[in-house]
């Protein structure tokens, strides 16, 4: 596998009225093409600031993100039409159906009409939402929102698609959909960032996981290493049995 990014040495310092603080200390990390890396660790690690960075939603305070080799804070504006990034929280214009809202979103990317069309009668059917798509986003679920959310995020064919907890509150058999939907992102060749708190979800879908505590990069690795190393049956009782024995030290 080749390396798509490359996180080099990448701080992030929030200022405070109690005063600074060290939310990522120096992450390096490489994110190779075509797979799926999770962002683990508990609430406060620096998993949202480290994916918003790469979002580029962020500034770094120091250090570098390179793609290709190439810095993305040389050209912003072209990086961000390779990537894809779907928050945690629904931010749909609920006053615009769903075919206007991939509109937008396509002509966002500065996509032909024609294209955005084709585009738009391609997800829809993907995501199940052909028959909502003159309706209003508010009419939708939870499950259908973030459907649509994931839809809306692949309108541009990004290479990078960045999730951030996307399967949060949604029923099982909803997140077992948004699963599949993953798995065929990484055997079409699309490189997924995933931030979760479900282990599982991370056990599942996961080609490595990263974990994060205090801004610190403890390990990466596969979860089938990391199951052998640590004795442990599942992603669970690992993560749980590293958290111990940081808490032991």
């Amino acid at each position: 596998m080749s390396i798509l990014l490359h996180v080099d040495r990448v701080t992030k310092i929030y200022k405070t009225p109690k005063g600074p603080i060290e939310s990522l200390k120096g992450v390096t990390l490489d994110i190779m093409k075509s797979e799926v890396l999770s962002l683990l660790g508990v609430n406060g690690a620096g998993k949202t600031t480290l994916s918003s960075i790469i979002a580029t939603l962020h500034p770094a305070t120091s250090g570098d993100i390179l793609k290709n080799g190439v810095s993305i804070y040389e050209d912003v504006v072209e990086y961000r039409r390779t990537i894809g990034f779907c928050p945690q929280k629904p931010n749909v214009d609920m006053m615009l159906t769903l075919e206007e809202n991939l509109m937008f979103a396509g002509r966002f990317f500065c996509l032909p009409d024609d294209l955005i069309r084709e585009r738009i009668k391609v997800l829809l059917d993907q995501f199940g939402l052909v028959k909502y798509a003159e309706q209003k986003a508010d009419i939708l679920s939870g499950g259908y929102k973030q459907r649509f959310m994931l839809a809306r995020t692949l309108i541009h064919k990004p290479d990078l698609v960045i999730l951030d907890e996307p399967t949060v509150g949604l029923d099982p058999h909803v997140r077992r959909d948004i699963w599949e939907v993953i798995k065929q992102l990484r055997s079409s060749g699309v490189t997924v960032l995933l931030t979760t708190h479900y282990l599982d979800e991370a056990e599942q879908l996961s080609d490595r996981v990263c974990l994060l505590d205090k801004g610190v990069i403890q390990l990466v690795d596969t979860p089938e290493n990391l199951k052998k190393i640590h004795g442990q049956a599942n992603l669970e009782e690992v993560f749980i049995k590293l958290m111990n024995e940081k808490d032991e030290e």
